[in-house]
């Protein structure tokens, strides 16, 4: 099985990248466009939520920050619609960095409840700031972005989608990456139990605080590249609280603190969305559909879908026979995670 992964993995970014070309159709694109804007910014909220532990609702924030970022710096550079806009997404980024630090700085002294309490207070000062700071954010009048007007409607889409794909390819590169490091275990390690991982030596604060940022960074140009995509933003839109919503939820569906659920969550729930949205023709529909599904899930599939399966897969196989050394990846890390930790400990005592 694990040989075939490899060539499983390279037909799925095959299919990824020649999606709009096989379903040329822009309402189609579209929807594709928003699935991985989304799926970008689960998978880095993943990185610091699903490994950390600490289940942040308001980093819808950095969204909006991004969105706003975008938007000022294109309007205040008489930046024209076409590319060079994008080249603004990594700047939306760095200025949605520059609020994380101090906002994730005074979040991250509290844990649990509080922590959640304190995220959703912090995102909707920054919504509150958008309204009245009127001389930049324009308050509820909005403001607009480029139109790139040399794009015909059936290529609108392409270039969004394949800005989107690459930020969605470096996340989840990214996620990956500290998945397997020992930089992840010792995010892993804060999500088990924080008090006795700093007694063996783990950097809680600076840990915690960097997952915050980087999931930060991401959110940011998120924003920035779906506020060019629409072509206007609000407040009310920049810094929307079900954004967060959809992000927890696609990520609990999926699977947290795994690489491919939240992916799995985005392509299951951005599609649905949209059906219901234009199917039953009531905008508020998919809500409902949200709260159910969210129910089901912590009732039905408390570990998301992917565990689950894998809980299945790996059930099946071990009633087949014995299992081979070395088959679970996340026990060999954890093990040698163990190993270091005591090596320190015995150098510690001696």
């Amino acid at each position: 099985m694990k040989a075939l992964r490899p060539l499983g993995l390279l037909a799925l970014l095959a299919l990824a990248v020649l999606f709009p070309l096989l379903f040329p159709n822009p309402a189609v694109d579209t929807v594709a466009v928003l699935t991985v804007l989304f799926a970008t910014a689960v998978t880095a909220w993943n990185t610091f939520s699903g490994y950390s532990g600490y289940i942040s609702i308001g980093h819808a924030a950095f969204f909006g920050i991004g969105s706003y970022a975008v938007a000022i710096l294109c309007q205040d550079w008489h930046v024209p619609g076409g590319y060079l806009p994008f080249l603004l997404l990594p700047l939306a980024g760095l200025i949605a960095v520059a609020f994380a630090i101090p906002m994730g700085w005074i979040a991250l002294r509290t844990r649990k409840h509080t922590f959640v309490i304190l995220t959703i207070a912090m995102f909707f000062i920054m919504q509150l700031m958008a309204f009245n700071l009127r001389s930049v954010t324009n308050g509820s009048r909005g403001m607009s972005l480029p139109i790139p007007v040399s794009w015909s409607g059936a290529f609108y889409d392409l270039p969004f989608y394949y800005v989107g794909l690459a930020l969605l390819l470096v996340a989840v590169a990214l996620s990956w990456w500290i998945r397997n490091s020992k930089y992840g275990l010792g995010l892993l390690a804060i999500r088990d139990d924080e008090d006795r991982a700093r007694g063996l030596g783990v950097r809680t604060g600076a840990f915690k605080l960097t997952a915050f940022v980087l999931a930060a960074f991401f959110f940011g140009m998120v924003g920035g590249l779906h506020a060019y995509f629409v072509e206007s933003i609000f407040p009310a839109f920049a810094f929307d609280p079900l954004i967060d919503l959809m992000v927890a939820l696609m990520a609990f569906l999926g699977g947290l603190g795994t690489i491919s659920g939240p992916l799995l969550g985005a392509v299951i729930l951005v599609p649905a969305q949209q059906f219901f949205t234009i199917w039953f023709n009531k905008p508020g529909f998919y809500l409902m559909i949200y709260g159910a599904m969210f129910l089901a899930i912590i009732l039905l599939l408390p570990q998301g879908i992917v565990p689950a399966l894998r809980g299945r897969f790996t059930k099946a196989e071990t009633l087949a026979g014995p299992v081979r050394s070395g088959d679970d990846g996340d026990v060999a890390a954890a093990v040698a995670w163990a190993g270091d930790v005591g090596d320190g400990e015995r150098g510690g005592g001696a």
